[in-house]
């Protein structure tokens, strides 16, 4: 699993007291610390930062770029911050994002081309984001890819994103988006590549329950055929959960019953009652938890207590 750390992000108060003060120690020592627990690039949103958007991110690539050798994930709205940003990058880069909404795509893919970045692609038009997987997977087939194609963007720089939204609030999309994966994989040969934004799955969700949700879905999005994902590589146990699904281990009884789960989604069935210990309660709680990832039981804050 490619994992793009996410930790260098606006919505941290403390990142956005870091940009304003241009703190440069925060940075490098925020990336050396992601890099280090085994992320292999670096997403850096900015937000849309409309008036210095063009100053900040060359000044971030090449702050971050003083202390670490990864790709870096340019992350913001602002086009003229985007290629700022592109013209500073020593690896090649990943542009987040274009989606299908027409002057987005019109603009965002020829960056990419004419940088040799990556493009992260959403499947989204003027009209949202779909809940249907099938709607989604039609996006990324009757805009995305031919886009991209188009310009000359090679497939496998190419990194389709069918979305994942929060479960507090926007369940019904949580089972549709493993379907959009899995969908994504069979509709050309070779498949583009496919990423998510994993955390947003927990977004308004309390703090400790967070983790547990991420890692649970991270396990069936990887049964589904999930290539990438801008994820927290300073959450250990999801770099477990990773770890065992990657090299099957069943050494122990929650690895046994995380390749039951995997294997169930991949073969389009469900987690059975009887491969769960329910007198384990990380096994218990990652149960409860699927139930809820699959729309299966309404969530709310308290569901692991049900």
């Amino acid at each position: 699993m490619y994992i793009i750390g996410e930790n260098i992000h606006i919505i941290s108060p403390r990142v956005k007291k870091a940009l304003a003060e241009k703190d440069k120690k925060f940075f490098q020592e925020l990336a050396v610390k992601q890099v280090e627990a085994g992320a292999q690039a670096l997403d850096l949103n900015i937000g849309p930062q409309k008036r210095a958007g063009h100053e900040i991110m060359p000044w971030l690539v090449d702050t971050i770029q003083e202390v670490v050798d990864v790709s870096l994930s340019l992350d913001t709205t602002n086009l003229a911050a985007i290629e700022a940003g592109l013209k500073r990058a020593k690896n090649q880069a990943i542009i987040n994002s274009t989606s299908a909404q027409p002057e987005r795509l019109e603009k965002v893919p020829l960056l990419a081309k004419q940088y040799n970045a990556k493009l992260i692609a959403l499947t989204m038009r003027d009209g949202g984001i779909p809940v249907e997987a099938d709607t989604r997977v039609s996006i990324a087939m009757e805009y995305l890819i031919p886009r991209a194609m188009e310009v000359g963007i090679p497939m496998e720089d190419l990194l389709i994103d069918p979305l994942v939204l929060t479960v507090s609030g926007c369940q019904e999309y949580c089972p549709e988006c493993i379907q959009a994966v899995k969908m994504l994989k069979l509709v050309a040969d070779p498949p583009p590549k496919v990423s998510v934004g994993l955390s947003n799955v927990s977004n308004a969700v309390p703090n400790e329950m967070r983790s547990l949700i991420n890692r649970t879905y991270m396990v069936m999005l990887m049964a589904a055929g999930l290539d990438c994902a801008i994820a927290n590589p300073l959450d250990e146990k999801l770099k477990e959960y990773i770890r065992i699904v990657e090299e099957r281990d069943d050494s122990t009884p929650l690895g046994r019953m995380l390749l039951k789960l995997h294997d169930a989604v991949a073969a389009d069935e469900e987690l059975k009652p009887e491969d769960v210990d329910m007198d384990d309660p990380e096994q218990a709680a990652v149960y409860k938890t699927v139930q809820v990832l699959l729309n299966k039981v309404i969530y709310t804050d308290s569901y692991l207590r049900l």
